[in-house]
């Protein structure tokens, strides 16, 4: 069963009750929530995934509830909650969507020490990924948007999760997170890309998700091996430059985007090593979105290209 194929009533009910466990491969996530705004995003951003049964086994149990109370009814909040305990500091209701996947993102980070998880974008492409490790403001989640349209299989945006045992590296393709101008560049790029409510006033500014290719949700398990990382700086104006890096440079950089190399040790630099040992290394510094995909692109031309 998919998102896709539950009523709104039914899904409201699975939210209310802490009943729907949503698969966000390689993880399994119990949602709580009684907001409409939650459901509303998971039937348009999430429809493609799959839904478990509620008596089924959850990485994570995560809530997404209105604040109750005074406070709640004069200044309307929604609060994030792990496992019954609050993560966050409340945000507005209509911040809920995004709360949910920043939520998602932490119980990531703070617990699946099975990974490597790196701060990066990933793609693929005839089995390769393309990750793209950089600080916030990077244009990483732009790049894989656009990448994404252009013939490239999202893994994700936001988190590489390497596995350091078989040396491949997954995602979780879910939506992908842009924005302020980074909403109206995509809708140009790709006008067939569909995006849930644009919400303003956050921390980030004003943001919008994109809902992933349905191909990529049904391929989410796959993995791939390392084929290029590409430390990506957006900068606006500068012509768009895409040149090798030293190994041992890119390694030192990676480090820094990281989230939990401290806690893997030996085996973590035993297995960043791996990673940059086994990708080409580049840098690009891009200002143009077109020209940013072209160079990318031409790393892998798709298989039609080729022949």
């Amino acid at each position: 069963m998919r998102i896709a194929d539950l009523e709104a009533p039914a899904l409201r009910r699975r939210l209310l009750r802490g009943e729907l466990l949503l698969e966000t491969a390689p993880f399994v996530v119990r949602v709580t929530s009684d907001l409409p705004q939650v459901g509303e995003a998971l039937q348009m951003l999430y429809s493609d995934f799959g839904v478990r049964e509620p008596d089924c086994f959850s990485d994570f149990r995560i809530e997404v509830r209105r604040v109750p109370g005074i406070r709640g009814w004069l200044k309307p909040q929604a609060r994030f909650s792990v496992d019954g305990r609050e993560a966050f500091l409340p945000l507005p209701q209509d911040h809920a969507p995004v709360m949910l996947e920043w939520g998602l993102n932490w119980c990531v980070v703070a617990h699946a020490h099975q990974y490597l998880i790196l701060h990066a974008a990933v793609v693929e492409r005839n089995g390769r990924a393309l990750i793209l490790p950089a600080p916030p403001g990077s244009g990483k989640s732009t790049l894989a948007a656009a990448l994404t349209h252009r013939g490239w299989r999202l893994l994700s945006d936001e988190l590489a999760l390497c596995d350091l045992r078989s040396g491949t590296v997954l995602g979780m393709a879910r939506p992908v997170n842009l924005k302020n101008q980074s909403v109206e560049v995509i809708r140009r790029f790709a006008p067939e890309a569909r995006f849930g409510r644009s919400i303003a006033g956050t921390a980030k500014g004003t943001l919008s998700l994109m809902r992933p290719p349905s191909d990529a949700v049904s391929r989410a398990s796959e993995a791939a091996r390392p084929g290029w990382i590409v430390l990506p700086r957006y900068s606006a104006g500068e012509a768009t430059t895409l040149s090798p890096v030293a190994r041992t440079e890119c390694f030192m950089e990676v480090t820094e985007q990281a989230y939990n190399y401290n806690v893997h040790g030996a085996a973590g630099f035993s297995g960043l090593a791996r990673l940059v040992g086994e990708a080409e290394c580049y840098r690009l510094v891009h200002g143009n979105l077109d020209a940013a995909v072209a160079l990318l692109d031409a790393l892998a031309p798709a298989p039609q290209e080729r022949a």
